[in-house]
């Protein structure tokens, strides 16, 4: 037997229409591209009629959050007291939404509303996560009876019931006349990160167990990566997933926490406009002037439903098992 093989056959050309490395080719000979979780959840979410619901809601009250001047001229603080409690008016230069007792156009404070609480439900989320990733992935990283104590410390804050939390807090910190609208808003980020951050811990440990024994993972520490370096690079990117769909649920969650405080009258108050304190103030007059309930607690009820919406939606676009 003879070796066939020349010069010319060694310097030859590729061929271009060979499948390229990273590429697999069914059985069908057709090659297709390599696909990930993030790219198979982003190609449901693209299908889903849901996800573009909820983000159009979402979209419109951030934008009214941030640009309330988008969507109504009127100073929230401008009140006439001659015009008390009257009902709503559908004409054009008419108070769509009415007035409250001590004569503020309702609808203006309910837009204006809306950044005092998307502001506490925000950063009570990016807070809450935070504190509930970095002690979820240190405890499980580390194991043994550091992973047993902030267990333990975890259950503590956990079995302290929110709402009760809550108001315990803030009645202890109780805000006065001379309370900055900032310093309102932060008190109420706090006790919500305070008490809302050992499930988002619990949940990251979980997380950070089932990716910890991959072999991508040991294979790092063999080569000498740092912990910081196997975290970061490794475990985090695999495991935050869970974490990120949660809080999209929880921060709709939280503008409703914020909601129930401040009907309470122990979350944000005067000069913090938002729509809890519309809510409170205008329970008592509910069957004289239901508008001043009304209107404020729409709002409130979309905005929620639309964080919630979105984060049922891509918790089902990450599970393989529902698709």
């Amino acid at each position: 037997m003879t070796d066939k093989t020349t010069s010319s056959d060694l310097t030859k050309a590729p061929d271009l229409d060979a499948t390229p490395i990273g590429i697999t080719t069914p059985a069908g000979g057709e090659a297709t591209e390599a696909r990930s979780l993030a790219s198979d959840a982003w190609r449901e979410l693209r299908q889903r009629p849901l996800f573009w619901v909820s983000l159009a809601i979402i979209a419109v009250f951030v934008l009214m959050a941030i640009f309330p001047q988008l969507f109504t001229r009127l100073d929230p603080t401008d009140a006439d007291l001659a015009k008390g409690s009257d009902p709503p008016s559908f004409t054009w230069n008419g108070a769509w939404f009415g007035y409250d007792l001590q004569g503020y156009d309702i609808y203006a404070r309910t837009i204006y509303g809306a950044r005092a609480s998307i502001l506490v439900g925000v950063f009570a989320t990016i807070l809450t996560s935070l504190l509930g990733v970095l002690i979820g992935t240190f405890a499980a990283y580390a194991g043994g009876w550091v992973d047993s104590l902030m267990m333990r410390v975890t259950d503590i804050f956990f079995a302290i019931p929110f709402l009760l939390g809550g108001i315990l807090f803030m009645t202890t910190f109780a805000n006065d006349a001379n309370t900055g609208y900032f310093v309102i808003v932060g008190k109420v980020v706090l006790v919500l990160a305070i008490l809302g951050w050992p499930s988002i811990a619990r949940l990251m440990r979980g997380s950070v167990l089932q990716v910890k024994p991959n072999d991508y993972v040991q294979a790092a520490r063999a080569l000498g990566a740092s912990p910081w370096r196997i975290i970061r690079s490794h475990i985090l990117p695999n495991a935050m997933a869970p974490v990120l769909i949660v809080s999209m649920i929880n921060l709709g969650a939280y503008i409703s926490a914020e909601a129930s405080l401040s009907f309470l009258g122990i979350g944000l108050t005067p000069p913090a406009i938002s729509w809890g304190v519309a809510i409170s103030d205008s329970l008592v007059y509910i069957r004289t002037a239901p508008h001043m309930l009304i209107f404020p607690s729409i709002f409130l009820s979309l905005t929620v439903l639309g964080f919630i919406m979105l984060g049922d939606v891509v918790r089902d676009a990450f599970d393989p098992k529902t698709r």
